[in-house]
């Protein structure tokens, strides 16, 4: 069993994946909750300096902070928990490109739809815009995923890739089941995950 990690994290953010992949794996972690007081993200800096959760320690010491970095780092360094194909072969690029792909359209999407005042310099006045325009990139873009589920990324095999959708999805701020009527796929995948021991451990911890 793998041993001395420690994930920080926040109830609902992008460090439930991690700590799903962790459980998967059976790995002996500490769950730290990093408050979101100015004081909090300050003091926190000290261990990621960019002061945004998830960031996860590893056995060593390493800080790693960028969920879909920590979550291929952990199935390299894990490789008895199968969460990933084999490196070098081609269902490990596919594995790659769809995490890359969740990372910097997907979630980028979500934070559009939940933070669309930073991203404009005129702030407020410029946020239903963005907000809208990130709702509908999210759609367009996990539609595309979704259509290549059977029943999960990579055809009949998790992989990590599956708790990294999952969690996402997870995150529409729309109506997620007006969703579910477009993509019958998502919902059957979310089926599928939300069914895990280590899901329901974690989403329990997370709203608990």
């Amino acid at each position: 069993m793998t041993a001395g990690y420690k994930l920080y994290g926040r109830p609902g953010s992008g460090s439930l994946a991690v700590q799903m992949a962790l459980e998967e794996i059976g790995a002996s972690y500490d769950r730290v909750w990093v408050g979101t007081e100015a004081a909090d993200v300050a003091q926190f800096r000290a261990t990621n300096p960019t002061g945004r959760v998830p960031a996860l320690m590893l056995p060593d010491g390493t800080i790693m902070f960028e969920s879909a970095a920590m979550l291929i780092h952990l199935t390299l360094s894990n490789p008895q928990s199968a969460l990933a194909p084999q490196p070098g072969t081609h269902r490990h690029a596919a594995f790659l490109q769809w995490m890359v792909f969740l990372s910097a359209n997907v979630y980028e999407a979500v934070l559009r739809m939940y933070y669309s005042a930073r991203y404009s310099t005129r702030g407020e006045a410029d946020a239903d815009a963005i907000r809208d325009k990130g709702i509908a990139d999210f759609c367009t873009h996990i539609a595309l995923v979704s259509q290549g589920l059977g029943p999960y990324v990579l055809g009949e095999d998790f992989s990590v890739a599956d708790l990294y959708l999952y969690m996402l999805a997870g995150w529409y701020s729309g109506d997620k089941q007006e969703l579910y009527r477009r993509l019958p796929k998502l919902e059957a995948h979310a089926k599928i995950i939300s069914a895990r021991p280590s899901v329901a451990k974690v989403e329990a911890d997370h709203s608990g």
